[in-house]
């Protein structure tokens, strides 16, 4: 017991060890950075102080943002889930052999390339004059532009097509642990296509669903490339004001306290909706 212990410690001290040097003390030196009255790489003299964090709640213009920047990763999360369920389901239930590794490879393919490329690629495509736009006009002249860049469509599909690939891949691992004898039972009990999803595949995968909701939701309330890129003026939320509190007005200390809040705030709500998913569905 004693050699199995010292195995165990020294497999998992480099772990924590990591973790403690690239996530747990950036974050404590960033949250004290929170606390600051001035940049502390500046020369002007900082001091403890709160005003980083009552500017949040003095100024409406905060509270609005974090307000958007949850209703976005609340959308961009459904919209996922719509998308991305039905085609895990498909990889999953309908196809085999080939055309599964074929459809899977394609998913994670976005993973191989730079995110900052596949946001550009978008302005191709979204842009006046862009391929939708002449594929458009190719087909109906005297259609109007369609461009949506810089809007916050635009927006929204740059940031699904970025994260759905993490839906479906959540959805599809749940979906392939379901047994298909149960399926199989339900069909030879009469059970239509849609009593066996709502019955059966729904309650069985929610716990793929609820971890692609939650990989998605989370970034996508701090994300600042695709609202910079893809919004223009209208992609101001508050992952973009905090990148330009750390990039453009060096007040590290404001950008730090609005992390911490939206932080503060993600993990409420996930508090919130936690015990409900429990009670509902005997997660965890």
């Amino acid at each position: 017991m004693a050699r199995q212990g010292r195995s165990i410690f020294a497999l998992t001290v480099p772990t924590f060890l990591w973790l403690t040097v690239a996530v747990v003390l950036p974050i404590t030196v960033m949250f004290y950075f929170s606390f600051l009255s001035a940049s502390p790489f500046g020369t002007k003299p900082a001091s403890l102080t709160l005003d980083n964090y009552a500017t949040f709640f003095t100024k409406d213009f905060y509270s609005f943002l974090a307000w958007r920047s949850i209703k976005l990763g609340l959308l961009v999360a459904a919209l996922c889930a719509l998308i991305g369920f039905p085609a895990a389901l498909v990889l999953s239930h309908r196809l085999s052999g080939y055309w599964r590794e074929a459809l899977l490879l394609l998913v994670i393919l976005p993973f191989w390339s730079n995110a900052l490329i596949r946001i550009f690629a978008w302005t191709m495509v979204l842009r006046e004059q862009g391929l939708v736009d002449q594929a458009v006009h190719a087909v109906l002249p005297w259609a109007p532009s369609v461009g949506i860049l810089y809007s916050y469509p635009a927006i929204v599909i740059g940031l699904v097509h970025s994260f759905l690939p993490y839906m479906i891949l959540t959805c599809y691992i749940s979906l392939q642990a379901i047994d298909p004898s149960l399926v199989d039972a339900a069909r030879g009990l009469g059970a239509r296509d849609h009593t066996i999803l709502r019955r059966i595949i729904l309650p069985l995968s929610f716990p793929g669903l609820a971890v692609g909701a939650i990989l998605t939701f989370v970034p996508v309330v701090g994300a600042f490339m695709e609202p910079r890129i893809l919004g223009g003026r209208q992609g101001i939320t508050m992952g973009t004001v905090i990148e330009d509190q750390f990039t453009e007005v060096f007040n590290w200390p404001l950008g730090a306290a609005l992390s911490f809040i939206l932080l503060g705030i993600v993990l409420a709500i996930l508090a919130l909706c936690y015990p409900l998913l429990r009670a509902r569905f005997r997660l965890g």
